[in-house]
């Protein structure tokens, strides 16, 4: 599966994050056995702390709202 997007739920402060991998972060992703230690390398760069949070990536975002 291509990842192209990382969705995380932040239960700390009751957030939703989006965000789509650019090309650089998709190649970068790939040095990584464990896909959650690529995730700490985003932390400073959107503002998130991935012990806070529980997340899932995917190729297409699809989202409903109640």
């Amino acid at each position: 599966m291509d990842i192209n997007y990382i969705v995380l739920l932040d239960c700390s402060v009751g957030e939703v994050i989006k965000i789509r991998l650019s090309a650089e972060e998709k190649i970068e992703s790939e040095k990584y056995d464990d896909f959650s230690e690529f995730l700490e390398t985003l932390e400073d760069k959107y503002g998130f702390h991935l012990n806070c949070c529980s997340w899932m990536s995917c190729e297409v975002l699809s989202e409903r709202s109640y």
